[in-house]
């Protein structure tokens, strides 16, 4: 009878555990983890809320990163800003023109003084990249300016999987 009990106990803990989304696709759960879902252009009101944590976002492949296609960009009509996408794997060039959902690790980049003195101080030797890193730098901090701010964020996801796939 204990035998029964135990088992029976495994099995509830493991039914429960299964993948289950709700119908307005605001919650999927993937095992035991709960992770948001969202489109291209949610993505960008929600990432500082989600910063460092898995989230899906749905959009359209744009294009695969001809260069080592481990970047991606997805896209959304309704938007001109894309969602960036990078794994440490090539993507599929296939994927391109798909609507695909990618869970993945909300990435922030900061842009300060700070990292902008440090990218004049890494490339002074370099005088071809010197002029390219000029100009970032420069764009980097007109637009600091131009938005009365002491730095800019870019966020992006960092590749986990496709869950629809298994």
């Amino acid at each position: 009878m204990k035998k029964l009990f135990f088992i029976s106990i495994i099995f509830l803990a493991l039914f429960a555990c299964k993948s289950e989304k709700k119908e307005n696709n605001e919650i999927v759960k993937s095992d035991t983890i709960s992770v948001p879902e969202m489109t291209v252009a949610e993505f960008y009101e929600k990432a500082p809320d989600y910063r460092d944590k898995e989230v899906i976002v749905v959009g359209i492949v744009d294009h695969v990163c001809k260069h080592g296609g481990k970047k991606l960009l997805l896209v959304q009509d309704s938007i001109q800003e894309g969602v960036h996408v990078t794994s440490d794997e090539r993507f599929d060039e296939n994927l391109t023109g798909s609507e695909v959902k990618v869970q993945g690790i909300v990435r922030a980049k900061v842009i300060d003084e700070a990292y902008c003195q440090k990218l004049e101080e890494e490339n002074q030797s370099d005088d071809h990249e010197k002029s390219n890193v000029e100009e970032v730098v420069k764009f980097y901090r007109d637009s600091m300016q131009k938005a009365g701010v002491d730095s800019l964020v870019f966020y992006s996801l960092e590749f986990v999987k496709f869950p629809n796939q298994k």
